[in-house]
């Protein structure tokens, strides 16, 4: 198949220009405060439809803050040591999820302090509504023609034309110069929109619907994109600067993905066991 090559920008409003990896953004916030609302109506909610609103904000604040901080820490910091206002240009791509992750706790601690709720019952609230954000942002990573897998023989793989994608296909794969495109790839943005996404969003939505000890929500959530993420890491490209970091095939968001099964096994096993 023939990667569709995008264009990142949808419009340009004179010197302003609407990209689609922001628009996915707040596709992402609006699912969240849609879905949220549903939530919030159920007798028993600990958030309420006003509470809603700043949970949403400090959210999409700890999303966009600690993804950016996270993708430089964690994958980019020699490149911001030598250009440091890379870290405000979100719109070319570079957003952590296991910092954007952080960034929300901090955010959701903080609300619970001033609300007076006990952190694991905002995280129980918000862990539904994650991965509807997480689909979003991965769609806007496959437009933006970033995060591509392995090459694949199956026939869904994707060619993407090397004019646009010299990063992907020079320091990525090492293709020569001037080569017009690459092998079949993993369109490994899609399937982490699918599992984180879809399918994450699913079985939480189903779970939520269930009396459940706390923290179990969020356990699953921590436990289900752990696992999905490591799993599809076998089939996606190492970053070119970091490459693989033992084994000849852990990565790095193998790495950050392990603490996050580790706790949301604790997390499962824990409510399960106060509300036996």
């Amino acid at each position: 198949m023939q990667y569709p090559a995008f264009d990142p920008v949808i419009l340009h409003l004179g010197p302003a220009a609407v990209r689609w990896y922001g628009l996915m953004y707040l596709l992402g916030f609006a699912g969240a405060w849609l879905l949220g609302r549903r939530l919030a109506r159920r007798p028993g909610s600990v958030i309420d439809e006003r509470q809603l609103e700043d949970l949403i904000f400090f959210g999409a604040l700890g999303v966009i803050v600690g993804g950016r901080l996270g993708y430089i820490l964690f994958y980019d910091f020699g490149r911001w040591l030598d250009d440091p206002l890379a870290l405000l240009r979100i719109w070319e791509g570079g957003m952590s999820f296991h910092g954007g992750l952080l960034g929300v706790l901090v955010a959701m601690a903080w609300f619970a302090r001033r609300q007076g709720l006990r952190f694991l019952q905002v995280t129980d609230f918000i862990a539904p509504l994650v991965p509807i954000g997480l689909f979003f942002g991965r769609i806007g990573n496959f437009i933006n023609g970033e995060l591509w897998g392995a090459p694949t023989h199956l026939p869904w793989g994707m060619r993407v034309p090397c004019a646009g994608h010299l990063d992907l296909c020079l320091n990525k794969l090492g293709l020569p110069p001037g080569t017009p495109e690459t092998p079949p790839l993993h369109p490994n943005q899609l399937y982490e929109a699918g599992l984180e996404g879809l399918v994450l969003f699913a079985l939480l939505w189903w779970a939520a619907r269930r009396p459940s000890g706390m923290g179990f929500l969020s356990g699953s959530f921590l436990l289900g994109y752990g696992v999905f993420r490591f799993l599809v890491e076998f089939v996606r490209m190492p970053d070119s600067h970091i490459g693989y970091l033992a084994l000849g095939w852990l990565t790095m968001g193998q790495l950050l993905s392990l603490p996050m099964i580790l706790f949301g096994l604790y997390l499962v096993y824990r409510s399960r066991r106060m509300s036996s």
